[in-house]
């Protein structure tokens, strides 16, 4: 039965998420399935500002750090043993997977 499954990729490490990503595509090539992706979602940007004295005085200076969440998304219509070898994949630490079935 064939169904369509919906995989957002979310990772802070844009390396890390862009080789599970050409995995995916790679398992999605050897079946003869067809995908389409990885889209690439819009970058969310955290920045925060902070002072670099933490007592309050002397000069006022500041330090930005920022942290970027990146996003792709695949789309993969294929059978269950497709989503098999998707779900057996290794994933590192900081890549969060989500997959959604569709009909």
């Amino acid at each position: 039965m064939m169904t369509s499954a919906i995989i957002k990729l979310v990772s802070t490490k844009s390396e890390d998420i862009d080789s599970i990503a050409k995995q995916i595509c790679e398992i999605a090539k050897t079946s003869s399935i067809k995908s389409r992706g990885p889209i690439p979602l819009p970058t969310h940007r955290i920045s925060q500002t902070v002072r670099k004295s933490p007592c309050g005085s002397g000069s006022h200076t500041y330090e930005k750090w920022e942290m970027r969440i990146h996003k792709r998304l695949i789309i993969i219509e294929g059978d269950e043993s497709a989503l098999r070898q998707v779900m057996r994949l290794k994933v590192p630490d900081t890549v969060q997977i989500e997959i959604g079935l569709a009909g």
